[in-house]
């Protein structure tokens, strides 16, 4: 018992020091058109309208306080448009452009099932203007910005939070990128949200592998899983599920959790864990599908997207099955010895992270 102690301290004490958004979820998105006939633009920034409110109040004034209903969230949010422009860098050249703000709430039904609310700006592109830059200082992580001039097809630039894009050329936009470009892209994006960035799932895949020294228990499991997460996926994508991040994120934390301390009590795979297995991954695919609503889908190449990027978090998820048998290939010829000294001290240590970050995601 005392060797398990040391590891559970150590991971317990690496989930204090990493975030409780190990997976950021969010719905930001920017589609920038640009109308060269009438010298016009609009820019629409989708938004979580809860994950906005509290970054302008944080903003403002650092005080955080939680609205009574939806109506009295989307009447604040209306009224931080000042607010909402100060992060907003939008320019024409080198000229900085000073758009209306209008706030489109969300016309989900009620506050189970959220939908995100957009914000609009608009104004006039300054005569022969050649090129526009863009910023966006509350987005969390990587989104898409996507421009359209004119009748062209539409343009998706990659945005890392607050930077600023390159400039976007006005009278020259680049060609529509490949399929073959927008599957390489996507699965990347699909990868790299596992591995290094997926630490959440990262776990919940390694408590999934601890169960039993057998694979056809882990093959089983990672199927399930995986299917699970394919299907709510593609119906998030499709706008046919919604959950808001406040509910899934903490769910898919609790999840890592209970994998965990089921390993800590059984090594059969049962039925009931392969049911509960499916249940989270459902949870998951809701994250994976708002990351990928984050960065954007070209429509062009949607179908492609969505499927390269899901191989892309398939490829990941092996990944992280094969780097954790090659780090316990060894003892696991010991079923006893294996589960002792490594399935058992490392669920725990899961066990403890997954319950942190529950706790912290809820408050």
């Amino acid at each position: 018992m005392k060797s398990r102690i040391p590891v559970a301290a150590a991971v317990l004490l690496l989930a204090v020091s990493v975030p409780a958004g190990a997976h950021e979820i969010g719905k930001t998105q920017v589609t920038a058109a640009i109308d060269p006939v009438h010298h016009t633009y609009q820019v629409d920034v989708v938004v979580d309208p809860d994950a906005l409110l509290t970054r302008l109040q944080v903003r403002t004034t650092g005080d955080v306080a939680s609205p009574h209903d939806r109506v009295d969230r989307d009447r604040q949010l209306s009224a931080f448009g000042h607010e909402f422009l100060s992060a907003v860098r939008l320019k024409f050249d080198s000229a900085a452009a000073t758009p209306t703000f209008e706030y489109r709430a969300s016309s989900a039904f009620n506050d189970f099932a959220e939908a995100p609310s957009i914000v609009r700006l608009r104004g006039e592109v300054p005569a022969g203007s050649k090129s526009l830059t863009f910023a966006y200082d509350l987005a969390a992580g990587t989104f898409a910005l996507n421009v359209r001039i004119g009748d062209s097809p539409a343009q998706t630039i990659w945005l890392e939070g607050s930077t600023d894009s390159a400039p976007i050329s006005l009278v020259a936009p680049p060609p529509t990128p490949t399929l073959t470009e927008v599957a390489v892209r996507y699965f990347s994006l699909g990868f790299s949200h596992i591995l290094p960035k997926g630490l959440d799932h990262i776990l919940f895949v390694v408590g999934l592998f601890l169960l039993s020294t057998r694979w056809r228990s882990v093959l089983l499991q990672v199927s399930t899983f995986t299917l699970a997460h394919s299907i709510t996926l593609g119906l998030t994508i499709d706008g046919i599920v919604s959950l808001p991040a406040r509910v899934v994120e903490p769910m898919i934390a609790l999840s890592i959790a209970y994998v965990a301390i089921e390993n800590l009590v059984t090594t059969e795979l049962k039925t009931w864990r392969l049911a509960l297995v499916f249940s989270f991954g459902l949870l998951h695919g809701m994250g994976f599908a708002s990351v990928l609503r984050d960065l954007g889908l070209p429509r062009s190449n949607f179908l492609a997207a969505l499927v390269t990027f899901n191989l892309g978090v398939e490829a990941g998820q092996l990944a992280v099955v094969a780097m954790a048998f090659f780090v316990v290939a060894y003892w696991r010829r010991n079923a006893l010895w294996y589960r002792r000294m490594i399935a058992q001290p490392a669920s725990m240590a899961i066990a403890l992270m997954g319950l942190y970050w529950t706790i912290q995601r809820l408050l």
